[in-house]
């Protein structure tokens, strides 16, 4: 039985197979041990939280920690689709490094993983709310990854080619946190009785959305304003983890229907 135990093994492993893929990628142009090495780390996660999902007969999707793991997982998804579709050598450096992160934040700040799932989660509504959310977020951090790479990396030929794939990854990005915020609405109605009360978390996603949708709106109208654009897609990450996590440290969330997170 795979527990949270053994998380530490399925992490490093599947970590080692993607900084061995991104390092030879980086440093070379083609070798063909790079795709297997990715698959591999990828199909490795996968089994964990596979196992883990059969362990806690339950979604593992209830904690910060464990929806830190699909995000962990999803931003080397995301990582591997714009290195296979652009083939930008530097992508998967940033993706395997952002995805480090979280898999060592989980590593030093372990969670509570009980098998108890409160009769709001036990909802048809849950899992798919929480997986097209962390695909989005992933989408999004990648697009947070070129944001920072042209301010502060940037080459000028590169702006334009690199601001296509960002655009490409909002858009999609957008397209997943809407279909989340939907998903989140139909789930609240069957929950609560209510599709949206205006929750702190609620709010907080709503601005989110908001925030991408003026990074959208400023990429149609005024293309050649780069560095604005890129600190809309900052400011909008910064929001992202504020809906995310960050909501729940204020004051008026403590009595929010959505504690459970940091249960």
């Amino acid at each position: 039985m795979i527990t949270w135990d053994v998380f530490i093994w399925f992490a490093l492993t599947a970590l080692l197979c993607w900084v061995m893929a991104a390092t030879v990628v980086y440093t070379k142009k083609f070798c063909k041990w790079t795709l297997p090495l990715l698959v591999v780390g990828l199909l490795v996660f996968a089994s964990f939280l596979t196992g883990f999902w059969i362990a806690l007969e339950r979604p593992p999707m209830r904690t910060m920690g464990e929806t830190r793991l699909w995000y962990s997982f999803f931003l080397s998804v995301v990582g591997l689709i714009i290195y296979l579709k652009w083939h930008y050598r530097w992508i998967l450096l940033f993706s395997t490094t952002l995805s480090g992160v979280f898999i060592f934040i989980n590593l030093l700040k372990p969670e509570i993983h009980s098998k108890t799932l409160m009769p709001a989660l036990q909802s048809p509504w849950f899992v798919p709310h929480v997986i097209v959310y962390m695909f989005a977020y992933a989408l999004l951090g990648c697009s947070l990854l070129i944001a920072l790479y042209l301010l502060f990396v940037r080459k000028k030929k590169e702006e334009q080619s690199l601001l296509a794939v960002a655009d490409n990854m909002v858009y999609s990005g957008f397209a997943f946190l809407t279909f989340g915020m939907l998903f989140g609405a139909l789930w609240a109605k069957e929950a609560w009785g209510h599709y949206w009360s205006w929750d702190p978390k609620e709010t907080w996603a709503a601005i989110t959305w908001l925030a991408y949708l003026i990074y959208i709106h400023l990429r149609w109208h005024a293309p050649r304003y780069v560095k604005e654009a890129c600190v809309v897609l900052i400011v909008s990450f910064l929001c992202l983890q504020m809906c995310w996590y960050g909501v729940n440290y204020l004051p008026s969330a403590q009595d929010s229907i959505h504690r459970y997170s940091v249960n």
